[in-house]
């Protein structure tokens, strides 16, 4: 019984050990050309328009003409470069800042 359990054990191991495990990530977006209040809605949308995407959050700066999108996601769906690629489409070009530090 104890081998048949350790077997069990050995092959399932030898079929997931190599799997990579994906699954919900959250980046955190510096997004330029933001001068109004409406530009935050526009990148809102362009961001929540990208398959994969469970959550956004647009933050707007209007000392700094900028300000940032906090987005959750599917890393199976979509990648960061889809999401940089839509706010840049929508007029507004992003890129992933590391926060904490």
């Amino acid at each position: 019984m104890a081998k048949t359990i350790g077997l069990k054990a050995i092959i399932l191991l030898l079929f997931t050990g190599g799997v990579a495990f994906a699954g919900e990530q959250t980046v955190y977006l510096k997004v330029d050309n933001m001068y109004c209040a409406s530009c935050p809605y526009i990148v809102k949308k362009s961001l929540e328009g990208v398959e994969g995407v469970s959550k956004v959050d647009v933050t707007y700066d209007k000392k700094s003409s900028g300000g940032g999108a906090t987005v959750t996601f599917d890393d199976t769906k979509t990648n960061l470069k889809a999401l940089t690629d839509a706010t840049k489409n929508a007029g507004f070009p992003s890129e992933a800042v590391k926060q904490g530090g």
